[in-house]
């Protein structure tokens, strides 16, 4: 190797070297430099000040500095979200922070949107105008729009939000909406199901089968929320039935291919009906005599298995242990099993409970609605032993106020093991209507209608209903205020005011009635309640015609009467509010006395069962109705009798039975009038979804007896008892506006001189 070779391969290993030195060494160098300056200067913010980024970036004028803590200056500036783009730049003695603040929203806009208004999805979009505009905010506003889309049936919804720039660093933000098809649940099936058809178990949950009306119901578009609310309302219906081992396996949900259908199906196992068997209290309470108890127990030998049945129990043992001074009572349902003999043997045992008491009731969410509303629903006050059934049973009647979307009520720990604060989480919902419309009665035919209706007026929890109608023949005012808390207590104090005048073009004169009636109303039993009223009314025949009869002239001679009487009504209702019961009973008697120029005693009675039979399928009624008006001084007018129409004796118009004027045909009314109505309602072979069932139903009835004589020459025709009676079909058909029901009948037994109704429209009612 020559001398000139040797020196270029020493001078190439010699930088080899010296790179090798400077790669290793610089990080070292470069992590260990330190900066200081003179100045700090901010460069691009027009609306921040800018000391606010002087201290969120933590560097001051003189201060050493690395650069790892100018990078951590400039990471603080980027994740307060208030900048676009930042940059820190040392240059030479002064440091330069350059920032791009986010422009400012000028206005917020949706496009493609139909189904949802601008209003609701404004609702929705924390995003606000003319404040900093954040990508991170407008995405969140865009799962919510979409997940809104999702809850009313439109999977398929794609919302993009996007920005329009503007002057002035301002930006329009713009929600652009695909909103797509409704997503429907085209199908809910059952698997596992002996007992019970799927029709009726459809009914039972909350989510429904997309049928005819789809574009008003919307309990027929997929919510995942409203699956755990099915799961438990068909938990209840067969455990309610005697069904204590019923699961629900499996609920699964599936789209259909196209993406525009959901099928559910529930994989149940419904078990063996148990019923109860020996039914005993015991007690480990010495002050608690089971005897006592026994009495109260409804729960009897050979009754179908229910959980209802033994919290109802478990309710009054609980009260009677209050009234007699025993506090901190627990009672242990013990449930001893014969599976041979399906067989489920009950045993109340009392036994001590924990020594809790109520520290305090804690309630929020309430904007509107008074804390003292709420707290009426409470059996327990501040001080009182805590009773967890009790609780949840207030936490019930709070939700069946009808005033809140949501009411949620927990106990947790007080400031002392004994104590505990029952904190109460309400969210309201509107509670008030305004409406405008066309009523239509197969009795008084249409009639334009307006109303309000404040179902918690001034957040009171008070009632308050307003009306107005005028038809053809009829023109109404009603007027009711009630305070369903009156002088604090379990007393619904109310007042009602009505007018009604008439100009039937079918009768040869007109009426004028007007009465107003304050009440008070309570409970007397666990299913009882009695209501006593006093009531001021007015009545009035005028504009009678020369052919009219001769008894409305008589009594229209008479001019206007004021009458005052005095009265009760008792009602007896089995029917529970969100429990789904095969059999139903409702009983209501009442009587009114009238005193002063008019004394006569009015006395009305009703009882009515129904009943599920045939795995619930069809439906069983039986009503039996009647009244009776006696006159101890006077006379009654034809403005106080008795008039059978469609809604109590079908197959008739109003008037159409009972006595008449044979000379005038004149509808005179009458003192007396009784009606047994029977009916069956079962499903017709056409789609659920269209929610149209059948019905059959016989009526047998009569009103008889004016109580004036005849005046010579003329006869009263129907005066004694002369029965009727009609047979029809029906249809069923259950709207967004209300169930309707469609009467086809035919009279069975009837007069000549009846005037027959053989089609008529009602609003279906349960009795």
């Amino acid at each position: 190797m020559s001398g000139s070779q040797w020196r270029t391969k020493r001078a190439a290993w010699r930088a080899r070297v010296m790179a090798a030195v400077l790669v290793s060494t610089t990080p070292f160098a470069l992590g260990a430099q330190t900066f200081s300056f003179n100045s700090v200067r901010v460069e691009g913010n027009q609306r921040i000040e800018t000391g606010t980024i002087l201290a969120r970036a933590g560097i001051s004028q003189g201060e050493a500095v690395s650069a790892g803590q100018l990078n951590d200056a400039a990471q603080a500036l980027r994740s307060s979200g208030l900048f676009e783009a930042v940059d820190v730049v040392p240059e030479g003695s002064t440091l330069v922070i350059r920032v791009q603040e986010w422009p400012t929203i000028n206005r917020i806009n949706f496009e493609g949107n139909s189904s949802l208004s601008d209003e609701e999805l404004s609702a929705l979009v924390k995003s606000v105008e003319r404040r900093v505009y954040s990508p991170t905010q407008a995405e969140q506003d865009t799962a919510a729009i979409t997940q809104a889309y999702v809850t009313a049936g439109r999977v398929n919804a794609v919302v993009t939000p996007s920005i329009i720039r503007r002057d002035d660093n301002r930006v329009d933000l713009v929600f652009q909406v695909a909103e797509g098809g409704v997503t429907e649940v085209e199908r809910i099936s059952f698997v596992g199901n002996r007992s019970f058809s799927e029709r009726r178990l459809r009914n039972v949950l909350e989510t429904r089968q997309a049928g005819l009306l789809r574009a008003i119901i919307g309990s027929d578009t997929f919510v995942a929320e409203r699956i755990d609310l099915d799961r438990q309302l068909l938990t209840d219906f067969y455990r309610s039935r005697g069904y204590a081992d019923f699961t629900i396996n499996d609920v699964n949900v599936n789209l259909t291919r196209e993406r525009d259908a959901y099928l559910i199906t529930f994989n149940i196992q419904e078990g063996q009906q148990f019923t109860f068997g020996n039914v005993a209290v015991t007690s480990a309470i010495p002050e608690a005599d089971p005897a006592i108890f026994q009495s109260v127990i409804r729960v009897h030998r050979g009754q179908t298995y229910s959980p209802v049945a033994i919290d109802n129990d478990i309710s009054r043992i609980e009260a009677v242990a209050l009234r007699r001074g025993i506090n901190f009572v627990r009672v242990d349902p013990r449930i001893t099993r014969d599976e041979r003999g399906r067989i489920l043997n009950l045993e109340y045992a009392l036994v001590p409970g924990d020594r809790i008491f109520v520290e305090r009731i804690d309630i929020e969410g309430n904007a509107t609605t008074l804390d003292r509303v709420i707290r009426s629903q409470f059996r327990a006050v501040e001080g009182d032993p805590f009773n967890p059934r009790e609780i949840r049973e207030s936490a019930e009647r709070i939700r069946a106020l009808g005033y809140f979307a949501n009411a949620d009520v927990e106990a947790r720990a007080g400031t002392a093991p004994d104590q505990v604060v029952i904190d109460v989480n309400v969210e309201e919902k509107p509670t008030g209507s305004l409406s405008f419309g066309v009523n239509y009665s197969s009795d008084d035919g249409p009639a334009l209608i307006a109303s309000f209706s404040e179902d918690n007026f001034l957040g009171r929890g008070q009632e308050l209903n307003f009306s107005i109608s005028t038809g053809q023949d009829n023109r109404r005012l009603s007027f009711d205020f009630t305070e369903p808390q009156f002088l604090g207590r379990d007393l619904e104090g109310g007042i009602s005011l009505n007018f009604r005048q008439t100009d039937n073009a079918s009768a040869l004169y007109d009426t004028n009635n007007f009465r107003l009636s304050p009440s008070l109303g309570f409970p007397i039993s666990e299913r009882g309640r009695l209501n006593v009223f006093y009531a001021t009314e007015f009545t009035d025949i005028t504009d009678v015609d020369e052919d009219a009869s001769q008894i409305i002239k008589n009594e229209a001679d008479d001019g206007g009467i004021w009458t005052n009487s005095v009265g009760f009504t008792f009602s007896f209702d089995t029917r529970r509010n969100n429990i789904d019961t095969p059999t139903n009973y409702l009983i209501r008697a009442g009587q009114e006395y009238g005193f002063g120029d008019r004394m006569f005693i009015q006395t009305s009675a009703l009882a009515s069962a129904e009943t599920k039979v045939w795995g619930e399928d069809l439906t069983l009624r039986a009503t039996v109705e009647g009244g009776i008006l006696n006159f101890t001084d006077g006379d009654s007018r034809v403005t106080d009798r008795y008039f059978l129409g469609s809604r109590i004796m079908r197959g008739f118009e109003r008037g159409g039975i009972g006595p008449r004027d044979e000379d005038t045909d004149d509808a005179l009314g009458g003192n007396t009038y009784a009606v047994a109505r029977l009916e069956a309602e079962f499903p017709l072979p056409v789609p659920e979804e269209y929610g149209v069932s059948g019905g059959a139903f016989v009526d047998y009835g009569s009103v008889w007896d004016v109580g004036v004589d005849a005046p010579e020459g003329d006869r009263i025709l129907g005066d004694e008892f002369t029965p009727r009676a009609t047979a029809g079909l029906s249809l069923f058909w259950t709207t967004p506006l209300g169930p309707l029901r469609f009467n086809f009948s035919r009279p069975l037994i009837a007069e000549d001189y009846d005037e027959v109704q053989n089609f008529d429209v009602t609003v279906s009612t349960q009795f």
